[in-house]
């Protein structure tokens, strides 16, 4: 009041408040949205993204590219090895259960190659089990069953020590011993394995289905800066009348070679494992599986003349009050040829599918060969069977376990032809896996070299233009 009667006028207003500091991303903003009004501001800006798109190009298809490397590495080295392993660990198993029994049936003094040929077996299957846990990463369900396998083994291998050394006495234990044992085989160390090749292979399933998925991200991100790199050109050519742009032209063949390269490398790749994976992957476990019936499958047969009736089938059935082990031996040999007669094996058996997979002579021969040996098996254990039905055990045991025309000869004939099968069809994956492996060599450096080539002949391209407003 005294300030407005001293100088006879009204005081100014108070100044308005300062606006707040701006921050760096609104300058920025603001900075980009002025160049965008003029042409080289607009020329900069498309140069600054055609670099961007073609280096996120080159640097999406080096990452999709070299995780599929990766799986298609374990496919090869890995996965496929260690389902192998498990197989062997499963065989190793049955192949010794199966020898225990024919050394038994042979009487107190057990030829010496048998013997050789349990004790190996049971070595094989505790050196893979050894194998397989250092090399089982991050699987805890086949770390349980390694465990559960390398507990139960030494439980089995000394109820058939108790049964060797009773039948060596004359004693009747020793079959029960036996028994006991080849139900610790069956209700627990088999089983235990099987799952273990089932977590294996399922491992191999997901590695190959790592390996051949297309690399859709890297494919996109092609297509989109071929796209943008062939816009810029166009809206080059419109406001200069110039029909190229050397560095514009150099950046869109360098993303086109990478694409190109992309799509046709993982096609190659992809066509070589599944060819891996149908001709055999899938046939060394159709042929893993047969070889394991024909162990099984004479294993009962042994199993047959040891027990001599003492197990039967107890379940409600057409087999009830059978001899348990004929009913599995029957089974098996279903499983393996089909029920029909005749030299080749049935379409849905395990010999009949692994014939159909096989996609050579190579792989088709033992095969056949293997399935002719199962139907002279099938005859001659008939015959073993009508002799023992007939009460001369001593004349069924000779066709059993005798030296020459034998269901043990015939027995060593298929798993032979099975083995050779095996054999052809593993280097068949090999040779598959790795030529599809080997088409993602390079592809993952080849893809960010000529990625940073095209940004740069984008750049510079841009630049040549640049310069025409100076």
């Amino acid at each position: 009041m005294s300030h407005l009667s001293a100088i006879g006028r009204p005081a100014p207003p108070p100044a308005p408040a300062a606006p707040p500091p701006r921050t760096a991303w609104r300058e920025g903003l603001d900075r980009l949205r002025t160049a965008a009004t003029t042409e080289p501001g607009r020329l900069r800006i498309i140069g600054a993204v055609l670099a961007a798109l073609v280096v996120a190009f080159g640097a999406v298809t080096a990452w999709q590219v070299s995780d599929r490397e990766t799986a298609a590495d374990a496919v090869a080295e890995h996965s496929q090895p260690l389902s192998a392993d498990a197989a062997r660990i499963y065989r190793s198993l049955a192949d010794a259960d199966t020898t225990a029994a024919s050394g038994f049936l042979a009487g107190g003094q057990e030829p010496a190659a048998v013997q050789r040929r349990y004790e190996r077996d049971i070595g094989t299957a505790s050196e893979l089990l050894v194998r397989a846990a250092a090399n089982t990463d991050g699987s805890a369900s086949a770390r349980a069953e390694i465990r559960k396998i390398s507990q139960l083994l030494p439980v089995y291998t000394g109820l058939v020590e108790s049964a060797r050394a009773n039948n060596r006495q004359g004693l009747p234990l020793g079959g029960a011993y036996l028994r006991y044992a080849n139900d610790t085989m069956r209700t627990r160390l088999l089983p235990a394995a099987d799952r273990l090749y089932e977590v294996e292979t399922a491992r191999l399933g997901e590695d190959y289905g790592d390996a051949k998925s297309w690399p859709w991200a890297a494919m996109g991100v092609g297509v989109a800066a071929l796209a943008a790199l062939g816009w810029a050109q166009r809206r080059n050519y419109r406001r200069t009348n110039r029909v190229f742009n050397h560095g514009l032209l150099g950046a869109s063949a360098a993303a086109a070679v990478v694409l190109a390269w992309l799509v046709v490398g993982h096609a190659i790749a992809r066509a070589d494992l599944n060819e891996s994976d149908d001709h055999g992957a899938k046939s060394l476990r159709v042929l893993n599986e047969a070889r394991i019936a024909s162990l099984r499958a004479r294993a009962d047969e042994n199993l047959t003349l040891v027990a001599r009736g003492a197990v039967v089938v107890d379940k409600d059935g057409a087999d009830k009050g059978k001899d348990a082990y004929e009913v599995s031996y029957a089974s098996r040999m279903s499983g393996l040829v089909g029920r029909e007669s005749g030299s080749r094996p049935a379409k849905g058996s395990l010999l009949g599918r692994a014939r159909q997979l096989a996609d050579d002579s190579g792989g088709r021969e033992p095969v056949e060969a293997a399935a002719t040996a199962v139907r002279t098996w099938q005859a001659r254990h008939k015959a073993a069977r009508g002799a023992d039905d007939a009460g001369d055990y001593k004349g069924a045991l000779e066709k059993v376990i005798g030296a020459k025309d034998s269901t043990g000869e015939s027995f060593d004939r298929v798993d032979d032809e099975l083995a050779k099968a095996l054999d052809h069809e593993q280097r068949q994956f090999q040779q598959a896996a790795d030529s599809g492996r080997g088409a993602f060599t390079g592809m993952a450096a080849g893809a960010g070299t000529l990625a940073v080539l095209g940004a740069a002949g984008a750049v510079l391209g841009i630049g040549r233009r640049l310069s025409e407003y100076r």
